[in-house]
């Protein structure tokens, strides 16, 4: 079973930035789409960033321009740069395959950005 491991969230002030990592076990990790997703309080889970195996990126339109996506297949691992954090981007971020999950999910960092 794949595990997801994510990283790197705290409190910020608004216009801050924070970079979480995502680490995940197995051997499938270089041939699949990646993707960040956060879920706030009272909210459905929503994808916010999408990397490709050839690296190919895609983001929410309410975090273009912020957010910057990135892998290191060598470390199994996926990165979310977030720059110029603003108060809704509070939430809990989990990592995953995408569009197909792993069929589990990781505990997600949360990130609180409030002043």
């Amino acid at each position: 079973q794949v595990r997801l491991v994510e990283s790197g969230g705290g409190l910020v002030q608004p216009g801050g930035s924070l970079r979480l990592s995502c680490l995940v076990s197995g051997s499938m990790f270089s041939i699949s789409g990646m993707g960040w997703f956060r879920q706030a309080p009272g909210k459905q889970r929503e994808l916010v960033a999408t990397i490709t195996s050839l690296r190919d990126t895609n983001y929410a339109d309410s975090v273009k321009g912020r957010f910057t996506i990135s892998r290191d297949n060598a470390k199994n691992a996926v990165y979310l740069q977030m720059n110029n954090l603003k108060p809704e981007d509070t939430a809990v971020y989990y990592c995953n395959a995408y569009p197909s999950d792993f069929g589990s999910w990781g505990q997600g960092t949360q990130v609180t950005v409030s002043s």
